[in-house]
This record gives C-alpha cells, sequence and structure tokens, in this order.
C-alpha cells in the first residue's frame, strides 16, 4: 500500500515564444492543502495572467480525488494537459500549478496543450520522491504492565502512536501500515481488552 508522493516542492521555468511558464509541483492530499499550494503560488506571481493547475490525491493507481482548472485560459488547453501528465506518472498526494506569462505572441490551441504538458513534465522530472504509508488507525485496550510491549510493536512496525489515555486500563489510538494489522492483532491477542479498528 506505499506510493510514492512528492518529497518537497520544486519550481521549472519553460520558455516558448516568449511566453513562461512556471510550473510548481509539491504535496498535496487534500482540496484544503491544494489550495494552500495554490495561493502561495499567486503571492509569489501576483501579476501573472493565469495560474492553470491539477491535482491528483491518494494512490496513483486508485486515486480519490483528481481535478484541474484552466484559470481563464480556453478550455482544455491547460489544466487537462497537466492532468493529463500525472494521470501517466506513478505519483500520488501531487498537484501542479503551471503559471503563465504571456509574451505577446499567441500560441493558439495546440500550442498551449503543448506548452503546458511540457511545463508540467519538466516539474515532474525535477521532482524527488519519497514512499508514502497508508497506516489504518486502531485502537487499544490494555493493562498498564503492556504499554511499554505495544509501543515497542509499533515502532517495529514503523506505525505511529496517536493518542493515550490512562483510566481503569491504557487506551491508546494507534496507526499502522496495512502488511502489520494480521501480526499485531495476533501480538495482542492474548494480552489485549479490545483491539478495535478506529471506523468500527
Amino acid at each position: 500500500m506505499t506510493y510514492p508522493v512528492p518529497a518537497k516542492q520544486v519550481e521549472t521555468l519553460y520558455e516558448i515564444k516568449k511566453s513562461k511558464f512556471i510550473a510548481c509541483a509539491g504535496f498535496a492530499n487534500s482540496r484544503e492543502s491544494a489550495m494552500a499550494l495554490l495561493e502561495s503560488v499567486k503571492q509569489q506571481y501576483p501579476d501573472a495572467r493565469h495560474h492553470c493547475w491539477a491535482y491528483v490525491f491518494g494512490n496513483p493507481n486508485a486515486p480519490s480525488s483528481a481535478a484541474m482548472a484552466d484559470d481563464g485560459e480556453p478550455s482544455g488547453t491547460a489544466g487537462k494537459p497537466i492532468l493529463n501528465v500525472l494521470q501517466h506518472k506513478d505519483i500520488g498526494d501531487i498537484m501542479i500549478i503551471v503559471t503563465r506569462y504571456f509574451g505577446g505572441i499567441k500560441l493558439g490551441a495546440g500550442g498551449l496543450v503543448r506548452a503546458y504538458s511540457a511545463a508540467a513534465q519538466q516539474a515532474i522530472d525535477a521532482l524527488d520522491v519519497r514512499q508514502e504509508i497508508k497506516l489504518e488507525p486502531l485502537s487499544v485496550d490494555i493493562d498498564f504492565k503492556h504499554e511499554q510491549f505495544v509501543r515497542h510493536l509499533v515502532e517495529q512496525a514503523k506505525g505511529k502512536i496517536a493518542n493515550c489515555s490512562y483510566k481503569s486500563s491504557v487506551m491508546i489510538d494507534i496507526e499502522l501500515p496495512l502488511d502489520a494489522l494480521d501480526n499485531f492483532r495476533k501480538q495482542m491477542a492474548p494480552i489485549a481488552f479490545k483491539v478495535s479498528a478506529k471506523n468500527e
């Protein structure tokens, strides 16, 4: 369940017939984070005529969401070519914004499609990726004496402890990689009062 995502933001410049296409590619895994990235690019280039974009959230083989915008360019000449580049790459949780400065020479619809595609491709080529591991949330209810053991298991499985509350027992909210769940549940069976998925 791992997939590549942008490790950090990159910016590239593509020039054709005096028009400048500045492509910014970065990590975004929600509409909010994507719009925040767009806003920061708009602030960086406030005098640009167009900020066209596309994003793909989640695993690139089965994205949870994808969207695009032409931002005033003729329909289908900007957002779609950017999205097209993204859909042919094995990278998830990614957004590309291409900012255009018009150079005075019209490119025509075909020229725009090629320019936005080339700008997006250039940003992808410059991008470093890291592996994103999808974590599943679980809650474990255990005796105090087993807390360290559970923490050790979570660490070994490259999971995360999200929350811990102490009452008559210890309730630990954890997040584990999918492939570690079965083994974790087996280890917990003899000692836990209860192990439940967060959405159960």
